[in-house]
């Protein structure tokens, strides 16, 4: 009988391994199933913009020029990425554009192409392999020599707007202006804009060529045209990242501080009523069960924008986080450590300070720091809601949907801030544990 139920046992046990070896697989794929339908995986291609993705990725490493015929004036303006602080000075401009005694301008483009922005409030382009393509106002009506039917994707036309994008540049005619912009590589501006007299100067002839601005050395000048530049505001840049950091540090050791000493209040060891236990338990579970993000949104609403409303919500977040933490290395200190301490005649907040707070020291630090580099990266989100920090200038400058290489630009020093921070707690980690 004891061998039956042996085998028996021996039986169910290899079903119950068959059972999982073969259900589990099935589980994932009918899981893989449910989310292909319900995502609409397969119409995921017919959804995809293509051509706004090509713009997109074209205007994060290159710069447009924008050359804008006002159809009410007729005037021309050349500006670096439309901006008035990027605009040209009357009576100067690139070279690729040119004003014609008729009144039209003529916008040189690459392997010999030219369009010519019309007086007539239009303009003209022979694009290769396709053909010459006018248009112009009548009136407030557009009208090209284009087909009703039939252009090719990268073209867009409707009676108030037509669009043409080929080779590098873009053309668009509304009833307001005509405008073409051409793409260039690279980013222009960042150094100097066209007002400072060190735009156009290389680094060399700055630092060792003669005096170009005669009020100014050229060191000092440059430094200041560059950290003053009004176009890629390096100084509000270098700020904004200042912002962030420190939001990430207040409320980092602000949620340490505050987790530290209620930490003691949930740890079975030092905690001998299990109704204050279960209650700050639950209040750790609350605090990090709510998202930072709700957090600042609510004291958002309760103490207004600013980079100190960002603090709050990582304190708040990071001390139930801490807390959790915190108390389960209180329960696995070493009790003899204590009770040495005790043996001396120390009292109970002695005995903490040198037979418990020695233990738990390199899980502090270690975790402090982890949460430290984690939530610089969490402040840039956080910031774009509090409007502080780098955060509100990486929104600002993706709702304009204009200048989209500061986007990268501010994603790259982000990236290079997180980089920092992770070098700089892993360093300080190994130094102060090594020393304890």
């Amino acid at each position: 009988m004891a061998d039956a139920a042996l085998y028996a046992s021996a039986d169910r046990q290899f079903t119950r391994k068959r059972l999982v070896s073969f259900g589990l697989p099935l589980v994932v794929l009918a899981y893989l199933t449910y989310i292909f339908f319900a995502f609409d995986i397969a119409g995921l291609s017919e959804r995809a913009r293509w051509d706004n993705a090509r713009t997109l990725l074209s205007d994060i490493w290159s710069y447009k020029t924008h050359v804008t015929r006002d159809n009410r004036s007729g005037g021309v303006a050349v500006a670096i990425e439309g901006e008035r602080k990027g605009e040209y000075p009357e009576g100067t401009g690139p070279d690729w554009v040119i004003s014609q005694s008729d009144g039209s301008t003529r916008v040189m483009l690459k392997d010999g192409q030219e369009v010519i922005l019309l007086p007539e409030n239009g303009f003209r382009w022979e694009v290769p392999g396709y053909g010459l393509i006018e248009a112009h106002l009548d009136g407030r009506t557009l009208v090209s020599n284009l087909p009703e039917e039939g252009l090719p994707d990268w073209i867009s036309a409707s009676s108030s707007r037509l669009q043409v994008t080929a080779d590098g540049a873009r053309v668009a005619l509304t009833r307001s202006k005509t405008e073409l912009f051409r793409y260039f590589p690279g980013w222009e501006l960042f150094f100097f804009t066209l007002d400072s007299p060190y735009h156009g100067h290389g680094l060399t002839e700055i630092l060792f060529g003669v005096q170009i601005d005669p009020a100014r050395g050229n060191l000092a000048g440059a430094w200041q045209d560059f950290w003053g530049n009004e176009m890629w505001r390096h100084a509000d840049v270098a700020w904004a990242l200042f912002e962030t950091i420190l939001m990430a540090f207040l409320g980092t050791m602000g949620a340490a501080i505050v987790a530290l000493p209620l930490a003691f209040l949930s740890a079975k060891n030092f905690a001998p009523l299990a109704a204050v236990r279960f209650a700050m338990r639950r209040v750790f579970d609350f605090l990090r069960g709510v998202d930072g993000l709700i957090w600042t949104i609510v004291l958002s609403r309760a103490f207004g924008p600013g980079p100190l409303t960002g603090a709050l919500a990582i304190l708040l977040t990071d001390t139930g986080s801490f807390g959790k933490l915190f108390s389960e290395a209180l329960e696995n200190v070493d009790g003899k450590q204590i009770e040495g301490v005790a043996s001396t005649g120390a009292k109970p907040l002695q005995r903490y300070r040198f037979g418990v707070i020695p233990q738990i020291v390199p899980v502090l630090i270690s975790q402090i720091l982890y949460y430290l580099e984690s939530n610089t990266r969490s402040a840039t989100i956080i910031g774009a809601i509090t409007g502080g920090g780098i955060g509100l200038l990486l929104t600002q400058a993706m709702i304009t949907q204009k200048d989209w290489e500061e986007v990268s630009y501010y994603i790259i020093l982000v990236v290079l801030m997180v980089m920092a921070m992770d070098s700089a707690s892993g360093w300080l980690r190994r130094k102060l544990i090594k020393g304890l």
